[in-house]
């Protein structure tokens, strides 16, 4: 008879941490390669189509790499946050509150039109710090489980602008339930003529750097990391854990909201219900893919928005169903976590009588 035990490792490999988020995606293709035969139609088709509709003009790889721009703040922003084992699971929400933010004083008639990018964007990073702050004020004032006051706040936070969009922000013009258009010299300048390639693209892409360096090489990148390994050592070696958590969770906050603000100026201009179709929940997948590496968050964002995009296209040519995407997102999740697991233990066998 043979055994399996799980051994716990005294090193990881460097391999190893290049294996596993490979492996976690190659897991969850496979799985959703069972429904995909499920539904009628040829796997390595449909596979086919999803990747390279993507990617394989010029105007595709543009879509993909906007639809990627909200992805990456929001990886960002729970790889921030998770660091110090602050459980933000209210990037939705502090997207929400960015986007709202933004598109306020983007429509603002009386500002001058030099300041509308910049206020947006301070204002929109504000907007989204403070809506996570508020549940790591209550995690180290009163021990309240963060995981379920920022999953609730998503929700208070899209009930409270619905009730505006219904009310008295809904736009007079159009009669719908969206805010007024926000004025042309707000939109972000387009980097690549004929495209929607947008300046929100260029700053995820280079928030991604910054961020690494802040985790890395910066002392509070040296705190927060030290808060998340063991918050009692660094009580101990004197680290102000409240202060490090209500930091640590308006640097998430302000990344999620950026999310929001380049939504608002790149894309839409304006804010409706519709305005993220879940970004804040998929950065978590995108974050745990990554490892909570701030330089994996480009990768696997840009991965999930070639999902996302492919998918249409996938549907159209062989009829599996769009939401296909979302139950590759989450078997992603599902497959990362399992593998995550060989990054501390090793699976060994012995023979038995």
């Amino acid at each position: 008879m043979i055994r399996f035990r799980l051994e716990q490792r005294d090193h990881t490999p460097v391999w190893l941490n290049f294996i596993l988020p490979v492996s976690a995606i190659l897991a969850a293709l496979i799985i959703c390669g069972g429904l995909i035969a499920l539904a009628g139609a040829n796997v390595l088709t449909a596979y086919a189509t999803l990747f390279l509709s993507a990617v394989s003009t010029r105007f595709a790889l543009v879509e993909t790499w906007v639809k990627a721009t909200p992805l990456i703040f929001t990886g960002l922003a729970v790889t921030v946050a998770f660091r110090a084992k602050f459980w933000n699971i209210g990037a939705e929400g502090q997207l929400l509150a960015g986007a709202m933010a933004a598109a306020f004083i983007g429509a603002r008639p009386g500002l001058p039109g030099w300041s509308l990018i910049p206020g947006m964007i301070l204002a929109g990073g504000l907007a989204g710090a403070f809506w996570a702050a508020v549940p790591a004020y209550l995690k180290t004032r009163f021990k309240v489980d963060d995981v379920v006051t920022t999953l609730l706040l998503n929700f208070i936070i899209f009930y409270a602008m619905m009730a505006l969009l219904e009310g008295p922000w809904k736009d007079p013009l159009s009669g719908y339930p969206d805010s007024p258009d926000i004025r042309m010299e707000a939109e972000f300048p387009i980097l690549l003529r004929a495209t929607r390639l947008h300046l929100g693209v260029l700053m995820a892409v280079l928030a991604t750097p910054l961020v690494w360096i802040l985790m890395r090489h910066t002392a509070l990148g040296f705190k927060i990391n030290a808060v998340g390994e063991n918050a009692r050592a660094a009580r101990y070696a004197g680290l102000n854990i409240t202060a490090v958590m209500i930091i640590t969770a308006v640097i998430s906050g302000a990344l999620a909201g950026l999310a929001g603000v380049s939504e608002v100026a790149g894309i839409h201009f304006q804010v409706m219900a519709g305005i993220s179709p879940g970004y804040g929940y998929t950065g978590i997948v995108i974050a745990m893919l990554a490892r909570l590496n701030p330089l994996g968050i480009i990768p696997a964002a840009f991965f999930f928005a070639v999902i996302i995009t492919g998918a249409e296209a996938m549907s159209r040519a062989t009829g599996v169903p769009v939401f296909l995407a979302d139950v590759i997102q989450g078997t992603a999740l599902v497959t990362m976590l399992v593998a995550l697991l060989f990054n501390q233990y090793r699976l060994r066998w012995n023979r038995t009588a």
